[in-house]
């Protein structure tokens, strides 16, 4: 348990809000100014076209004048452009790609986005499979599932003379056990699990997994919901590994798992931190960036690394094998992996930035909050594939695991 360290974390943390809000607030255009400054750029360029149709709509002397018809041209000429340029269709969890970012590409290449979330991987996966990996160009999941999905013949291999930069990607983010040869995946999200308590309210010592189980601790947990994670948990409180394929072991977690429905008051997949703040639980486990965020809201708040062991995930983007606009689905990846742009996505994601063209452009307060660093990497263990039977089992258990939840 790593408690003197998140004292002064706090501190940090609190600089780091104060300088993101500072320059998402300041309204600046051009890149500089962040995820603010896009909002600027644009709203100039609207009032630029609105002066352009005033100017060109009439004469002094009440006659039509040039300025309009070639206004008119120019724009039929850019509404054609991006009809021609088509259409990208993504599908992650909900907004994980930020709204500025989609609107920055969509301004830049004419591209129109069509963005559907999921709320669990293993959704996504059941929607890829029944489409026979078409209908979406761009997927964002965890890289346990995108191993499945890969070996099912469902991931397409990058071409990666249409994204140059991808040479920005740092390595130490990459050669993972999903993409070992680093031909199907970009990095997007690299994060570490971890452990939020408000020591104001929390009577008992958390100083791992196992303290959730801690009968003061009835109905005021939340929990992410994910089922790997959660049930990898249960696994580390036994001294199990996440990827485990003993059924024997795993109907044992499941029995741990069900012994802490009582003390679980939420299991939410999105915005988790929420419940902590707001009160209505005093301990939760979530996700790097639900850290943060909770972090830079209430400072008091404690994090613990659980003495059990850590779990370390690398959520990834990948364009499905059948995806109905490939093309498109490349330039959103070049897109994203450029430097400035790739800092501005991990500055309102609030993970690792798996960019090492962007580190020139992350403020050192922003990089001081993350709560992990990739120090942390190697004492992380990834969750894996464990097999149709291991897996059906997991499955099994986590819907009993939610159904003694309602």
């Amino acid at each position: 348990m790593k408690m003197t360290r998140w004292t002064k974390w706090a501190a940090l943390l609190m600089a780091a809000v104060m300088a993101i809000g500072g320059m998402q607030g300041c309204g600046k255009s051009g890149p500089d100014g962040g995820p603010g400054g896009d909002g600027g750029a644009q709203a100039e360029a609207a009032g630029d076209g609105a002066g352009q149709d005033g100017a060109g709509g009439a004469d002094g002397n009440g006659t039509a004048g040039t300025g309009g018809a070639d206004s008119a041209e120019a724009g039929g000429a850019e509404s054609q452009d991006k009809k021609e340029a088509g259409e990208l269709n993504i599908y992650t969890w909900a907004e994980y790609v930020p709204q500025d970012i989609i609107d920055r590409f969509e301004e830049e290449t004419g591209i129109r986005v069509n963005y559907t979330n999921f709320e669990a991987n293993e959704e996504m996966l059941a929607k890829l499979e029944t489409s026979g990996g078409g209908e979406y160009d761009l997927i964002i999941a965890s890289d346990y599932i995108i191993k499945i999905a890969a070996d099912e013949g469902l991931v397409k291999e990058i071409d990666k003379e249409k994204v140059p930069n991808y040479q920005n990607i740092d390595p130490i983010f990459q050669g993972f056990f999903y993409d070992p040869e680093n031909t199907m995946t970009v990095p997007y999200g690299p994060g570490i699990p971890l452990l939020v308590y408000d020591p104001s309210v929390v009577t008992c010592d958390i100083t791992g997994y196992e303290s959730l189980w801690d009968p003061s601790l009835e109905d005021s947990v939340a929990l992410m919901d994910s089922e790997r994670v959660v049930m990898g948990m249960a696994l580390k409180t036994m001294g199990e590994s996440f990827n485990t394929e003993d059924l024997d072991v795993i109907r044992a977690a499941g029995d741990k798992l069900m012994e802490l429905a009582p003390n679980v008051r939420v299991l939410s997949q999105n915005q988790t931190q929420d419940f902590l703040l707001s009160g209505e639980v005093s301990a939760a486990f979530l996700f790097t960036s639900q850290v943060v965020l909770a972090l830079s809201q209430d400072p008091d708040l404690q994090v613990v690394y659980p003495e059990e062991g850590l779990g370390f995930g690398v959520d990834a983007a990948f364009i499905p094998s059948q995806a109905p606009n490939s093309d498109n689905a490349h330039a959103f990846l070049n897109f994203i992996l450029d430097g400035e742009i790739g800092a501005e996505v991990s500055q309102q994601t609030y993970y690792l930035c798996p960019n090492k063209a962007s580190y020139a452009y992350l403020p050192e307060e922003f990089q001081k909050s993350l709560v992990i660093s990739t120090e942390d990497i190697p004492n992380g263990e990834f969750i894996q594939d464990v097999g149709a039977e291991a897996t059906s089992l997991h499955e099994e258990i986590w819907t009993e695991f939610k159904a003694a939840l309602d």
